[in-house]
C-alpha cells in the first residue's frame, strides 16, 4: 500500500484505511444526582452551575467531564453551541467524558501513537478542570485547546493532563473537548448562523471558564488560552471576540505551531466542499445528514481525504471557513487590531514541521526534483529554482523530499508565525518567538524537530507519552533538561506574560531590531533574527 502524507494523515488521526474502522460509540458518563453526604476525602467545588464533587490526584483536585454546553445532537447538530443550563445535586465529576467522534486505529500510529481514545460521543462538549486547591486565592488559568487537524484529538488525553501545571504552577489548568471534523466543520450556510461550530464550542467554553472559574480558586480577569497546531489557530481565532466591556476574554495566547498559512475558505469554496462530502455520503442536504449516525459521517472523512488531498501539501479534509459571522478574517489579523491587540502573545514552531507528515512517507522518499520544483512554482513563481537552491544549500545533502518538507513547514507554519510576530512588533504589541530544535532519534532521525515534539516538553510530563514513537530513543537527561527549562518558562509567562525564569535564558520580546527567537535545543541561547534569512526569501516578492 503507498505510505502518502494523505493515507499516513488518517492513519495518524486514527483513520484505518484497511481492515475496518472502529466507530462504536459508548454512552457518555458523568450524570448530576444528589448526594446524601460529602465524602471528606473529594474535593468539591460549587461553579454558579451547579454543585461538583472531583477526585483528588497527584497533589491537586480534578474535576472532569464539566458539561459547558448542551449536547449538540439531533436538531442542535450543526448549530452553534448552546450554554449548559447548569444541573440540581452534585454532579459526579471524577471519569472522563466521551471525545468528540473521530476516526480511530487502535494499535496506533508511527508518530503518536493516539491523538483521540474512545469512548467517542457527539456528547461531548465537557471540559475538565485541575486546581492546587478549591479557595479563594486567584490563581492565574490556563485553557488548553488541543490540536489534530481539525479531525482528531481530545482535552481527555493524558498527554494534555494539567496536573504538572496545575502543581508545579500554582495554575488553575482547563482542558476542552469541542467538535471535530464533519461534525466541528461542514458548512451548510444554514439560516445566517454561521459555519465552525467548533470554534462556537471553544468560545461558549471560554465564557464558561470566565463565568465559573473563581470557584476552583482560579482568576477569570488572568486567563491565558494556549494551544498547539489546530488548537493554536484556534486560540488566535478566538483573539477576536471581547467581552460586553469591549475587552479580551482572555489576556494572554500561547501558540504552538499555529498553521496561519492556511488558506481559509470562503463561503462559497466551503459549499464546494460541503457537496463534495454530501455526494461521498448520497445525501441531498443537511437535513438528511442529521438523520445519519455519526459512525457514518464520520467514516467518510477517509474519502474526503482521498477527493481533497494535492500533491505536496498537508491534508486538511475538513477546514474553518470565513463565515462573516463567526469568523471574517485571517485569525492572525485578529491579534493585531480590536480586542486581540491587547493580548500578550508567545508563539513559536518546531524546525521540521513537515516531516511529521512526510518524514516517514515511502512515495514521497521518491519524490523528484521536478516535481518539488512545480510545487515551490505555487509559492515562488519564477524564483522557485532560486528557493529551492536555497533550501538544498541550506541541508546539506538534502534530497528533493527534504527540501519539499522545509518548504511546507516554513510555508504553513513559520513564515506565518514570524509575519505575526514582525507585525505586532511593528505595532509595539508584546510578543515572544521561539523555535523547537531539538530532534527526535525515533525512526532513524528521520522526523528530527517534528511538529508536535515540544509538546511532552511543554507538559513535562513524559510519563503520559510513554506510547508515542516519536519519543524513542531520546536520552533522559538531555529530555529533562530541555523539559525543566520551557516547562518553567511557560509557566511564568501564564503567571505575569513574561516567560523569563531560570534556567531559560533572558528572552528578549520580539522586535524589529534584534528580533529575539529563543532556540530550544539541547543549548537553549536566544538567537537574533533566526530565520532571517527565510523570511526576507518568503517576502512579498515570493508570491
Amino acid at each position: 500500500m503507498t505510505r502518502d502524507p494523505l493515507r499516513r494523515d488518517v492513519l495518524r488521526t486514527g483513520g484505518v484505511l484497511a481492515g475496518g474502522i472502529l466507530l462504536s460509540g459508548l454512552p457518555s458518563s458523568g450524570a448530576a444526582s444528589a448526594a446524601p453526604g460529602d465524602d471528606p476525602s473529594s474535593p468539591i467545588a460549587e461553579p454558579a452551575v451547579g454543585r461538583l464533587r472531583g477526585v483528588a490526584e497527584g497533589g491537586v483536585a480534578v474535576f472532569k467531564a464539566v458539561p459547558y454546553a448542551v449536547p449538540p445532537v439531533g436538531a442542535l447538530r450543526w448549530r452553534p453551541a448552546q450554554p449548559h443550563p447548569g444541573w440540581a445535586g452534585t454532579r459526579d465529576a471524577t471519569a472522563f467524558g466521551s471525545s468528540a467522534p473521530q476516526l480511530y486505529r487502535e494499535e496506533g500510529d508511527e508518530v503518536l501513537g493516539h491523538h483521540g481514545s474512545p469512548p467517542f460521543d457527539e456528547d461531548c462538549l465537557t471540559l475538565n478542570v485541575w486546581t492546587p486547591r478549591i479557595d479563594t486565592s486567584k490563581r492565574s488559568v490556563m485553557v488548553w485547546i488541543h490540536g489534530g487537524g481539525f479531525i482528531s484529538g481530545s482535552g481527555s488525553l493524558p498527554y494534555y493532563s494539567g496536573e504538572t501545571f496545575a502543581r508545579n504552577g500554582d495554575l488553575v489548568v482547563v482542558t476542552i473537548n469541542y467538535r471535530l471534523g464533519p461534525l466541528g466543520y461542514l458548512y451548510f450556510d444554514e439560516d445566517g448562523a454561521g459555519g465552525n461550530f467548533a470554534l462556537t464550542d471553544q468560545l461558549t467554553a471560554l465564557r464558561w471558564v470566565r463565568d465559573n472559574i473563581a470557584a476552583f480558586g482560579g482568576d477569570p480577569d488572568n486567563i491565558t488560552v494556549a494551544g498547539q497546531s489546530g488548537g493554536a489557530w484556534s486560540v488566535a481565532a478566538l483573539a477576536g471576540a471581547g467581552s460586553s466591556e469591549g475587552r479580551p476574554l482572555f489576556r494572554r495566547a500561547i501558540l504552538q505551531s499555529p498553521p496561519l498559512g492556511l488558506s481559509v475558505p470562503t463561503r462559497a469554496e466551503s459549499l464546494r466542499r460541503t457537496a463534495t462530502y454530501l455526494d461521498i455520503l448520497g445525501a441531498e442536504d443537511v437535513t438528511e445528514l442529521r438523520t445519519m449516525p455519526w459512525q457514518q459521517l464520520v467514516g467518510a472523512t477517509v474519502e474526503m481525504f482521498e477527493r481533497t488531498s494535492r500533491w505536496g501539501y498537508w491534508s486538511t479534509p475538513f477546514l474553518p471557513v470565513l463565515d462573516g459571522v463567526t469568523l471574517d478574517r485571517n485569525p492572525a489579523d485578529l491579534l493585531l487590531r480590536g480586542p486581540g491587540a491587547d493580548i500578550e502573545v508567545l508563539i513559536g514552531w518546531t524546525r521540521e514541521e513537515a516531516n511529521f507528515a512526510f518524514g516517514l512517507s515511502e512515495e514521497y522518499a521518491a519524490a523528484t526534483k521536478d516535481q518539488v520544483l512545480a510545487r515551490a512554482r505555487d509559492t515562488f513563481g519564477g524564483r522557485a529554482s532560486e528557493a529551492y537552491t536555497a533550501y538544498q544549500e541550506a541541508r546539506p545533502g538534502a534530497r528533493p523530499v527534504d527540501v519539499l518538507m522545509d518548504l511546507i513547514g516554513d510555508e504553513l507554519f513559520r513564515i506565518p508565525s514570524l509575519t505575526l510576530a514582525e507585525r505586532r512588533a511593528a505595532r509595539r504589541r508584546p510578543v515572544w518567538a521561539y523555535q523547537f530544535d531539538l530532534p527526535t532519534p525515533a525512526h532513524e532521525g528521520r522526523l528530527a524537530a517534528a511538529h508536535c515534539l515540544e509538546l511532552p516538553f511543554v507538559f513535562d510530563n513524559f510519563d503520559q507519552w510513554s506510547g508515542a514513537p516519536f519519543l524513542n530513543g531520546l536520552n533522559p537527561r538531555v529530555r529533562d533538561g530541555v523539559a525543566a527549562t520551557m516547562h518553567p518558562s511557560w509557566i511564568s509567562f501564564i503567571g505575569t506574560g513574561d516567560p523569563n525564569r531560570r534556567p531559560m535564558p533572558k528572552w528578549e520580546r520580539y522586535d524589529q531590531n534584534s528580533r529575539t527567537t529563543m532556540s530550544l535545543d539541547v543549548v537553549t541561547t536566544a538567537a537574533s533574527d533566526l530565520a532571517g534569512y527565510w523570511r526576507r526569501l518568503h517576502g512579498p516578492a515570493s508570491r
